[in-house]
């Protein structure tokens, strides 16, 4: 099968399937916490300074800052879509090489940094202080539950990534005004809303599709593995 076709499927099937999970929503504001938090960094990177970031219950958010170079605006815009698709890809890349503890100390560690530092406002401040409890209590005393914990979180926030990005290409060809980020970028240059939010839309597919790919890579790397080992030791 195609492998853009097979990508497209498997999220399709993976965004109808996790509605049926208990609580699954509360954990897809991770791919907003990182959307925003890749916002802060960029400004920060830039000599900006971050006034505050907001996350809201119907997983939205938005992070106010000021940059003294207007122009460096457009990476600030950027980062976010690009920082919450690559962040999918690493949490896969992670899980194929068994690094899941330092998955959830990476996403443990933006969201204390967040609480800390940039997140005002009621409801973002008590999912991540929630977020995090949980994380440590995971990470602590839930070795058997780890993998499955960490997938969860690995597949939500992949399946935000791309839905918020085709979203927002959606909105930039049918209300550009309203296309979030890409309306940003649309008045910043001289390019379309319609050209950013497309870009985005396709680079969030390109990164699902990587990703996608050391998941089941791995699957298929540890039968190879298993299949190797009989071999040697019927030799």
């Amino acid at each position: 099968m195609n492998k853009w076709l097979k990508t497209i499927l498997f999220l399709v099937a993976s965004v109808f399937l996790t509605r049926f999970i208990p609580f699954s929503s509360l954990f897809r504001n991770l791919d907003t916490m990182i959307h925003e938090f890749g916002h802060a960094l960029m400004t920060l990177l830039l000599s900006g300074k971050v006034l505050r970031i907001e996350l809201y219950a119907d997983h939205s958010g938005v992070t106010y800052s000021s940059m003294l170079t207007p122009g460096r605006s457009i990476l600030v815009s950027l980062a976010g879509y690009v920082t919450a698709s690559l962040f999918a890809w690493l949490l896969f890349y992670l899980y194929r090489k068994g690094l899941q503890l330092w998955g959830l100390g990476i996403m443990t560690a933006v969201a204390l940094v967040s609480l800390l530092f940039y997140v005002r406002g009621e409801f973002g401040m008590l999912w991540l202080t929630g977020f995090i409890a949980l994380n440590v209590v995971i990470m602590i005393f839930g070795a058997k539950i780890m993998k499955y914990y960490y997938l969860l979180l690995a597949f939500l926030t992949l399946e935000e990534s791309v839905v918020s990005a085709i979203y927002v290409g959606f909105m930039s060809w049918t209300q550009p005004s309203r296309a979030g980020d890409a309306a940003n970028l649309a008045q910043q240059t001289f390019l379309p809303a319609l050209f950013w939010g497309t870009l985005f839309a396709l680079f969030a597919l390109w990164c699902a599709k990587g990703a996608l790919s050391l998941f089941f890579r791995k699957e298929g790397t540890s039968r190879s593995s298993r299949s190797r080992s009989v071999r040697s030791r019927n030799a």
